[in-house]
């Protein structure tokens, strides 16, 4: 089990690797870069950057004890066919019209070059904040029998959050890794860890990557006996 507040992770105390994916939300150059949509708005995307390393030890330690890793990433079709006149007046409002910040035929959609990503990970692209708004990754998630989230990545107050909330709804057990989520807004992502352990773990449980990874590397340890 992983030691979480308020109750440990999983709450039956089954951590299944075949069952248990390892989600990295939106590590994109468009958020992670000095040029791209997040600094563009005013926000430092330093806090941001400073996970990585965290997320990539929990990204090896999650691999090497069998976990599916999932990466996000949030842009709109180049043609921006998929983006409604609400979406596209909030782009010319944020200064991005005529850029193609956002956009999935740019560079800054992109993962972050800093971040381990393995031909083996799935990589599920979204329009919205949520990743199971207009996505397959329910779909993903069922067929690959994974009924365990752990939730890494950024920002933890909009993307991670809504994607939590959705994973929830859909009777996913989650856990999100508090020291692998990051936002611009510091209150903003205090609020948002602190929602998750309201009403007794609403949003599931919280705990940190040394206790996460703790528990992984004793699965990698069984794996290896049992093989």
């Amino acid at each position: 089990m992983i030691k979480a507040t308020p109750f440990d992770f999983p709450y039956d105390g089954r951590l299944v690797p075949e069952n248990t994916a390892l989600i990295v939300i939106d590590l994109q150059e468009d958020f992670l870069s000095t040029s791209g949509y997040f600094a563009r708005q005013g926000y430092d995307p330093t806090p941001l950057r400073a996970i990585l390393p965290t997320v990539n030890r929990l990204i090896a330690a999650a691999r090497a004890a069998g976990l599916r890793i999932i990466h996000t990433r949030q842009g709109y079709r180049g043609d921006m066919a998929d983006m409604t006149p609400y979406e596209k007046w909030r782009r010319k409002r944020a200064g991005l019209e005529g850029t193609e910040i956002l956009l999935r035929s740019s560079p800054g959609f992109q993962i972050a070059p800093e971040i381990d990503v393995a031909p083996q990970d799935i990589v599920v692209d979204k329009t919205c904040n949520g990743a199971f708004t207009y996505t397959d990754l329910e779909l993903v998630l069922r067929a690959q029998g994974i009924t365990h989230l752990l939730f890494s990545g950024c920002t933890t107050d909009v993307c991670v959050h809504t994607t939590l909330r959705e994973a929830c709804d859909r009777n996913f057990q989650c856990l999100t890794i508090s020291d692998a989520c990051a936002s611009g807004d510091q209150q903003a992502h205090e609020a948002a860890l602190h929602m998750v352990t309201v009403e007794d773990g609403v949003f599931g449980a919280l705990s940190d990557s040394s206790a996460v990874i703790a528990a992984l590397l004793q699965l990698s340890g069984k794996a290896g006996e049992s093989g």
